[in-house]
């Protein structure tokens, strides 16, 4: 299933809508970027650019501009002009007549030509939106083309006077997901359940971490899709790095192995953790932490409901995280007073969640006028709560070191409770050892 350019003309006819009469927006994709000499990264758009264009190609800036009405607007699309040369060697291109024909411009123009024509655009315009703090290279041209178009305006004809950030507009706009966004990221996320199933069934004792990546590259290949992140494959005490992705290590017999690795699937992101053992069997201590982390991501997963606070999860999955810790002596005194003072950070030391969509830690605030907001229909969070007993912890008994555990879910909020993307890879330690046992 693919997004249609009546879907990307639906949301700028909302982005025009809250900008107002004599407005103009202006925002460029990303910049190609050099992975080293004469070698770029593969392209990826920009997020808010493809939400609102659909266009995927480098080199390219899009403006929409209100009249005075408010009522009617104006897009443009700047690209890259039809070259036969440079298509031979780097692919095709949509080219003029492609951004009018097939991804519905109103008007568009040789980005080369952006310099010269933007300014027309800026004259009698009462408001310019731009995405200010993205791209310092990019700000300085708005700043240059509001300069030149002032000193052009001197014989007649206003600028912009007010700058507004368009980010405050896009972001809460993708911030709330339509129904099919949220149908791309359960296809994302499907596939990103078959790669950790595939990883569960692959794992083996001496197994290199990289070659265990390799499964789950492999599920996100043959489905189309890319990581939407770099993959986290760590085994033993490598499972208590938060950002570990080294993936060099062999994985030992006894050890567990925590993997935080997901796809994105047509510019839509998912975003899952498993962890589990390596030899297919929980030892007593892994199987009591991993039951606690399993307890308050459960319990976590249950809060994401329409009208509960942001920072409900994160509190629910504390508490039990705490009790779990003092139940099974790995910390002393009472739920409250370590809660208070924040000591369980010694082993849980990162917030439960966050939003997710075309960027895996997506757009949208947090806060509306300095408190937590609360859950609405369409917004996507994970939950992740995890426990981490670093290796080197004298303060633990030895037997708990090294363990590292996360469990981590997409979830929906839905007005009939929260919708679970990535409920078809197991996470009960007997569903996995049931699974891992059939490999």
């Amino acid at each position: 299933m693919n997004l249609t350019q009546a879907d990307f003309q639906e949301r700028r006819d909302r982005l025009a809508e809250q900008m107002g009469p004599n407005s103009i927006a202006i925002i460029a994709t990303s910049p190609e970027v050099m992975r080293n000499r004469d070698a770029d990264y593969k392209f990826r758009a920009d997020s808010s650019f493809f939400y609102l264009t659909g266009f995927a190609e480098p080199e390219a800036v899009a403006t929409i501009e209100t009249d005075e009405s408010g009522e009617e607007y104006v897009y443009t699309l700047f690209c890259r002009e039809r070259d036969r040369e440079m298509e031979i060697w780097n692919g095709y291109r949509a080219g003029i007549d492609g951004a009018v024909d097939d991804y519905e411009a109103d008007e568009a123009c040789a980005i080369d030509l952006l310099d010269e024509e933007i300014l027309e655009k800026l004259k009698n315009k009462q408001k310019l939106y731009a995405r200010l703090g993205q791209r310092t290279d990019f700000d300085a041209r708005i700043t240059g083309w509001i300069q030149k178009a002032e000193q052009q305006s001197r014989g007649g004809g206003d600028v912009p006077s007010e700058i507004q950030q368009l980010d405050r507009i896009l972001d809460e706009m993708r911030l709330h997901k339509s129904t099919k966004e949220i149908q791309l990221m359960q296809i994302a996320s499907d596939i990103s359940a078959e790669a950790h199933t595939r990883a569960m069934q692959a794992v083996q004792p001496n197994m290199m971490e990289y070659a265990l990546e390799a499964e789950l590259n492999y599920v996100f290949g043959k489905n189309g899709c890319v990581p939407s992140y770099n993959s986290i494959v760590g085994g033993g005490r490598n499972g208590c790095i938060l950002h570990y992705v080294e993936n060099n290590q062999p994985l030992k017999d006894g050890d567990l192995v925590l993997i935080d690795a997901a796809c994105e699937y047509q510019l839509y992101a998912s975003d899952i953790t498993r962890t589990f053992p390596v030899n297919g069997k929980f030892s007593p201590e892994q199987k009591a932490l991993y039951q606690v982390v399993l307890d308050a991501q459960i319990a976590a997963i249950d809060a994401i409901r329409i009208g509960n606070n942001y920072k409900e999860p994160h509190r629910v999955a504390v508490q039990i995280l705490v009790q779990g810790l003092l139940d099974l002596g790995i910390m002393q005194g009472t739920l409250e007073s370590i809660i208070a003072d924040d000591s369980y950070r010694q082993f849980y030391m990162h917030g439960t969640g966050h939003w997710l969509g075309m960027d895996v830690h997506d757009v949208g605030s947090y806060k509306l006028d300095g408190e937590y907001r609360t859950y609405e229909e369409g917004m996507v969070v994970t939950v992740e709560p995890g426990l981490y007993i670093a290796p080197d912890d004298e303060s633990v008994d030895e037997k708990w070191r090294g363990i590292g555990i996360r469990i981590e879910d997409d979830v929906v909020a839905t007005a009939s409770g929260p919708l679970v993307l990535t409920k078809n890879v197991v996470k009960s330690i007997d569903d996995i050892e049931a699974l891992m046992a059939q490999s």
